[in-house]
């Protein structure tokens, strides 16, 4: 099959490789489409600590199921599934704390394994969501970043008629801007550098954004202001506008190097709370009936889909922060996808 390998940091390559066969609880997947994030970004300039090379990147992705193990019951050939890239060990102290997303010796398909940017990708079954037929095939993509977003609410503690700050209206800030709307917010603003990102955002969710939160009148803060830059000068600036008593959520991925400045003390005095989220945390399928109910406008927030060789570009694209979410749609050659039916048909 084809597929995009990241041989090792820095290095791109669009090449064959052989196709995956299917574990006794494995599923092999057609991929309908892959979405490109941050995670991808830095993985492929060596930022992140447990990834292996070489590595065939994507862990936001869906396809339709063509095969699968002896062993699993739980989707079937000719499923269309949605899929937690996620793999805890489940046996470490944090996986038995129930903080499965801390897991000590955490794997995720995509960055320790190989993901879904190839024309197939093998998931284990007990991480494949099915999804209606009715929702466009595309959507399958954003119920893995969703499934962050919500993790992020469950770390602020939503309160109704609270009042949001979020940094940053790329694709994540634009799910979290409409989370928050309904969540019961009383009003969402929005910081944002690049002024085309500022009418798809009212229209989706912001009442107010600007380039600099210096434009709204709010002496008095905010009672959730979320980072969804990774930026430090996002973050040191939103420290200042959460509200006394309120909560500052680090939601965007900084570099590890990343250092902010910031007075202790008016966190001690404003008993502000700075709390992190990481990944996924049992919110996986609560984003799916997010997007199957609508509550996040999925048509708006895929800019862009381009072909498995056209990885690059992808990146490049993603890189210069055009559009919003940016996808990757292969194509299984007929005869392929064939061959895998009939070995699962025989099987």
């Amino acid at each position: 099959m084809k597929a995009v390998v990241f041989e090792k940091p820095g290095q791109v390559d669009v090449t064959r490789v052989a196709d995956p066969t299917p574990g006794p609880s494995d599923a092999i997947l057609k991929v309908e489409a892959c979405g490109i994030c941050g995670t991808d970004l830095h993985l492929l300039q060596g930022d992140i600590s447990s990834a292996r090379y070489p590595v065939v990147p994507g862990h936001e992705f869906c396809g339709e199921v063509v095969a699968v193990g002896r062993g699993v019951a739980n989707i079937k050939v000719g499923d269309f599934v949605a899929v937690d890239p996620n793999l805890p060990d489940g046996t470490c102290r944090f996986c038995r704390m129930g903080r499965t997303n801390l897991c000590e010796n955490y794997s995720a398909l995509g960055v320790t394994l190989n993901g879904a940017a190839a024309e197939l990708v093998r998931v284990p079954s007990h991480v494949a969501f099915t999804l209606h037929a009715d929702l466009p095939r595309p959507w399958g993509t954003l119920v893995e970043p969703l499934s962050c977003a919500v993790h992020g609410f469950d770390q602020i503690g939503v309160r109704l008629a609270d009042r949001y700050l979020i940094y940053g209206a790329g694709t994540m800030g634009l799910m979290l801007a409409q989370l928050a709307r309904h969540a019961g917010s009383a009003g969402v603003d929005m910081v944002d550098k690049n002024p085309l990102r500022f009418e798809l955002a009212r229209r989706l969710a912001a009442d107010r954004i600007a380039d600099s939160a210096n434009q709204f009148e709010r002496p008095e803060g905010w009672d959730v202001v979320i980072d969804a830059t990774g930026a430090v000068p996002a973050i040191e600036d939103g420290l200042r506008r959460v509200r006394r008593g309120g909560t500052f959520l680090v939601f965007g991925v900084a570099s590890g190097e990343a250092r902010v400045k910031f007075s202790p003390f008016d966190v001690y005095r404003d008993e502000i709370r700075i709390i992190g989220s990481m990944a996924v945390l049992n919110s996986f399928e609560r984003a799916l009936a997010l997007v199957v109910r609508g509550v996040i406008n999925s048509e708006a927030m895929i800019s862009h889909r381009f072909a498995l060789d056209d990885y690059q570009k992808a990146i490049d694209t993603f890189t210069r922060g055009l559009g919003l979410k940016i996808q990757i749609a292969p194509s299984v050659p007929a005869e392929a996808e064939s061959k895998l039916r009939a070995e699962a048909a025989a099987g």
